[in-house]
C-alpha cells in the first residue's frame, strides 16, 4: 500500500511499490561472443584485445570542452584542417548513412540526409541512391505502419565532415520482412554490403537480411549504442534548444511545467530504458556502466494487456483511452479497506492497496469502462517501473535518473507520473529527466558506429 501519486490528467493516482526488479527479459538475445552483455563484441571494436577500444568520438561542440570528462562524445561543429578533410573524404563510408535499432516491438531507423551535395557529386550519384533519398525525405508515412517523426528532425548537423539533416523513422517489428524486401527492390546492396544494426532483431533477422537483400548486419551491443547515442544527442541538442527536460513542480497539477535542461556533467546517472521490457543501467562514463536490473513489465506489457482488455488496435489508441479513464474504478484503495487513511504508517486513503483489486467483484467488472481499464493498466505499469527505478537509484547512490524509450512517446501521462513519483518518494532528492528523442538513441549509436572508423582521422 503506497502514498498516492498525483495524476496531472485526472484524479489522484497511486504510486505502486510492487517490485519486479530482479526479473530480466528471457527473450532478449545476448551478444554471443563477448560473455558480458554490457561489453561490446570484439569484432566490432577494431581491437580484438580490448572490446571497449573506441576509435572515434562524436563531432565536437564547445560544451564538450567544459565537461571535464574525456570519455564524453564530442558534439557537432568541429572545424577540420584541409588535410583532415581530405583524409575524411577518402575514408568515410559511401552514402546512404543509416543506423538501425530492431526492437521487440518497434524498429527505429535514423537516416542522415546530406545537404551539402556539390554539383559534381550530384552528377556522379547513381539513381538508386537518389531514389532512396527521395523516398525517405519526401514521405512522412511508409505503407500503413511506417512513420517519419517530422517533429524530431534535426537540422544542419555535422557528421564525418558532412552537413545534413537527421531523420527519425519507426515502424512495427512485425513489418521487418517488408522493409528487407524494399531494400532488395531498391538495390541497397549495390551501395553497401553491410548495415550497422543493434537490438535483438539484429540477431533474429540476420539470416533474412543476408538471403533476401544480400546484406550483412554488423551487429552492435544495444546498451553500448544506447549510451553513446544518448550522450551524442544531448551534445548536439535539438535545433538550438536542449535535448533534455524535466517537469517543474510535479506535485502541483496546475503548476507542473515542462522545463528544458542540459545534461552537463551527467555522470553518474541511472538510465531507465523502457521499451517492450525495461533495462536499468548505472552509467559512470561512456565506457563505464553496468546493467543493474530490469523488468519484463514494460511497454509491451501495457500494449499487450490493453489490447486484450479493451480491443485497442495501437499504442496511440491505448493512450487515448487511458487519458479518458479513471483508475480508481479499477484499483482497490486504502480507504476501501480501512474506511479512510492508514494513519500509523502515513498512508493516505487514496493510496492503492491492490492494483485491479476491484475487478474481483462481478458488479465492478460489469460497470467498469474500457477507458478505466486502460488508465489503470498504464498507471500500474508506469508506477512499477518508477518504484524499481527509485530503489535502484538509492542502492547505487545516484541522484540523476533519466527515462528513455518508446514507451514514453506521446505519453505525457506516464512522464508526469514518473516525475511525481521520483520527487515525492525521495523528498525532492531525485528528479526524473526525459529526452525529446525518447526511443531513437540506439539507432543513433548504430549510425555513429558506421562512421566510427573516420571520426578521429
Amino acid at each position: 500500500m503506497e502514498k498516492p501519486v498525483v495524476d496531472h490528467n485526472g484524479p489522484s493516482r497511486p504510486f505502486h511499490a510492487a517490485m519486479n526488479g530482479s526479473s530480466e527479459d528471457p527473450h532478449r538475445p545476448r551478444a554471443e561472443t563477448s560473455g558480458d552483455p554490457h561489453r561490446p563484441r570484439a569484432e566490432t571494436s577494431g581491437d580484438p584485445h580490448n572490446p571497449r577500444a573506441e576509435t572515434s568520438e562524436a563531432p565536437h561542440n564547445p560544451r564538450a570542452e567544459t565537461s571535464g570528462d574525456p570519455h564524453r562524445p564530442r558534439a557537432d561543429g568541429e572545424l577540420c584542417s584541409p588535410a583532415k578533410r581530405c583524409k575524411l573524404r577518402r575514408s568515410r563510408p559511401p552514402f546512404p548513412w543509416f543506423g538501425l535499432d530492431i526492437g521487440g516491438t518497434l524498429v527505429k531507423l535514423v537516416y542522415f540526409e546530406p545537404v551539402d551535395v556539390t554539383a559534381e557529386e550530384e552528377q556522379e550519384e547513381v539513381e538508386n541512391l537518389k531514389s532512396i533519398r527521395k523516398y525517405l525525405t519526401s514521405n512522412v508515412a511508409y505503407g500503413k505502419t511506417g512513420v517519419r517523426d517530422v517533429h524530431l528532425e534535426l537540422k544542419d548537423v555535422s557528421m564525418c565532415g558532412r552537413r545534413g539533416n537527421l531523420h527519425f523513422i519507426r515502424f512495427p517489428t512485425q513489418a521487418m520482412l517488408r522493409f528487407i524486401q524494399m531494400g532488395r527492390d531498391k538495390r541497397f546492396s549495390s551501395l553497401h554490403t553491410s548495415l550497422c544494426a543493434t537490438g535483438g532483431g539484429a540477431y533474429k533477422f540476420e539470416h533474412d537480411f543476408s538471403t533476401i537483400a544480400g546484406l550483412q548486419l554488423c551487429k552492435l551491443d544495444e546498451l553500448d549504442c544506447l549510451v553513446r547515442g544518448l550522450l551524442f544527442m544531448d551534445r548536439v541538442g535539438f535545433n538550438g534548444r536542449p535535448q533534455c527536460f524535466y517537469f517543474h513542480n510535479p506535485s502541483d497539477t496546475p503548476g507542473c511545467v515542462k522545463t528544458p535542461c542540459c545534461l552537463d556533467n551527467p555522470f553518474p546517472m541511472l538510465l531507465v530504458n523502457i521499451g517492450s521490457g525495461v533495462s536499468i543501467l548505472a552509467v559512470h562514463s561512456l565506457l563505464d556502466y553496468k546493467r543493474v536490473t530490469g523488468s519484463s513489465l514494460g511497454g509491451g506489457t501495457f500494449l499487450g494487456l490493453c489490447s486484450l482488455l479493451t480491443g485497442c488496435g495501437s499504442f496511440e489508441e491505448a493512450l487515448e483511452m487511458a487519458s479518458q479513464g479513471d483508475s480508481t474504478n479499477v484499483d482497490k484503495l486504502v480507504k476501501d479497506i480501512y474506511g479512510g487513511d492508514y494513519q500509523r504508517f502515513g498512508l493516505h486513503g487514496n493510496a492503492v492497496a491492490s492494483s485491479f483489486g476491484h475487478m474481483m467483484c462481478k458488479e465492478r467488472r460489469e460497470s467498469v469502462s474500457k477507458e478505466d481499464l486502460a488508465r489503470a493498466l498504464l498507471v500500474t505499469v508506469t508506477n512499477n517501473i518508477g518504484s524499481i527505478a527509485r530503489m535502484c537509484a538509492v542502492n547505487e547512490r545516484i541522484e540523476r535518473v533519466v527515462f528513455v524509450g518508446n514507451f514514453l512517446r506521446v505519453n505525457t501521462l506516464s512522464t508526469k507520473l514518473l516525475s511525481y513519483a521520483m520527487d515525492y518518494w525521495s523528498n525532492g532528492q531525485l528528479r526524473a529527466l526525459f529526452l525529446e528523442h525518447e526511443g531513437y538513441f540506439g539507432a543513433v549509436g548504430a549510425l555513429l558506429e558506421l562512421l566510427k572508423t573516420t571520426e578521429d582521422v
